[in-house]
């Protein structure tokens, strides 16, 4: 009756069933998992972001397949503002960076194509790739006071029916940036063999360093497809609306423009309203990002604070982002250890599995988390670890 495609694992894992039982009791948990902006306490300007859906245009319907240009225009002037000079010809607007990964497997790859995502890495792959046909090959990030790219597993992994390779920059939940040389090798690579560069750039402003870092939404050694989008830029998941930005060399990269198009026109996704108010819902970056910062740089201190009490935890290094990772001794599986920090400690974070961290021994959490329910819940994890076995059946 039903697709292959959507043969999915319908019943809830331990750790929702644990989640579940939690809320049906009405537990107190600290949540170390929220990462909504709009529910964790951050200021935006209400009365701007309200007039900039009141725009009388929207009631006309103006179909354009890559976006209207007044909105791919206003993309077009953020990255220009970051120093890169992006053609909104070659922006094509998408309602979410998830349909933009749909748009750009179904131009790429024929069913059972290839395309490497990096490990670990957001859970989310699994099911797009899913929906498109394409089959999903990983290739390893490595640990070593800082996370890299195993250039040479990821080269193994190619085959002829490799057609992207995904770059997540900085990683979620890693937090780690593609490197200056990391990047020339790839490109190199990905020149030499044909193969195409899908980079994932929603969390690229938010760097922990004074350091900004460059976009692929320049690169032009090999077709590149660069996905962002309001959700984290302006802290507006809500308003939907995200791009891609198709760079590389000349005949290629207007060849795809061409067929994206087409693929968009399919659809005509992306909200009039929305479209008409980008100008201001970029802005709005202006407002949130450095509360988001703060907010992120005060957490990061609260976590080493608590952490230098722990007998047995420690926090990877982290670039960019919003997510923490806290490597803990492998006793039981790192989904036992969530169930048991919420069971017992009354505490929420994710298991590392979830992200597809290649061992045990890794727990992940938000860093945009409210400080006084970040700071308590890391304060409890602590404790809980510090306890011998911190594990308890």
């Amino acid at each position: 009756m039903f697709s292959r495609r959507t043969h999915w694992e319908l019943l809830p894992n331990r750790f929702a069933e644990a989640l579940h039982a939690a809320q049906s009791a009405g537990r107190a948990v600290l949540d170390l998992t929220l990462s909504n902006p709009t529910r964790s306490g951050f200021v935006y300007g209400r009365e701007t972001l309200l007039g900039a859906l009141s725009n009388e245009s929207w009631l006309d319907y103006d179909p354009q397949p890559k976006g209207l240009p007044s909105a791919r225009e206003s993309v077009a002037s953020y990255y220009r503002q970051r120093g890169h000079e992006v053609n909104h010809e070659r922006l094509m607007l998408t309602t979410s960076t998830s349909e933009g990964y749909a748009y750009v497997f179904r131009l790429l790859a024929d069913p059972d194509d290839e395309v490497l995502i990096p490990k670990p890495s957001y859970p989310l792959f699994e099911f797009l790739a899913g929906l498109e046909d394409v089959k999903l090959v990983s290739y390893p990030l490595l640990y070593d006071h800082g996370w890299l790219v195993d250039l040479h597993s990821l080269q193994q992994s190619l085959s002829e029916k490799t057609r992207a390779i995904v770059l997540v920059h900085p990683n979620n939940p890693t937090g780690s940036y593609v490197s200056v040389e990391e990047r020339w090798q790839l490109n190199r690579l990905c020149a030499e063999r044909g193969i195409a560069l899908i980079v994932d750039e929603v969390f690229l402003d938010f760097s922990h360093d004074p350091e900004r870092r460059a976009s692929f939404a320049s690169n032009s050694e090999t077709l590149t497809f660069t996905l962002s989008g309001l959700s984290k830029i302006s802290g507006l998941p809500q308003m939907k609306l995200a791009w891609i930005v198709v760079t590389g060399p000349g005949q290629m990269a207007q060849e795809a423009i061409s067929r994206l198009e087409i693929i968009a026109d399919t659809y005509l996704s992306v909200s009039s309203p929305i479209q008409l108010a980008a100008p201001t819902l970029l802005e709005q970056r202006n407002c949130v990002q450095p509360q988001l910062m703060e907010r992120i740089r005060s957490n990061v201190q609260a976590f080493d604070r608590q952490l230098a009490k722990s007998y047995s935890c420690t926090r990877l290094e982290i670039e960019g982002g919003w997510y923490a990772v806290i490597r803990v001794p492998v006793t039981q599986s790192d989904e036992d250890l969530a169930i048991a920090l919420l069971r017992e400690g009354g505490v929420l974070v994710h298991p590392g599995h979830f992200y597809d961290f290649p061992s045990e021994g890794y727990l992940v959490l938000s860093l945009i988390t409210k400080p006084e329910v970040f700071s308590a819940g890391i304060s409890r994890i602590v404790d809980f670890t510090n306890q011998a076995p911190f594990i308890r059946r």
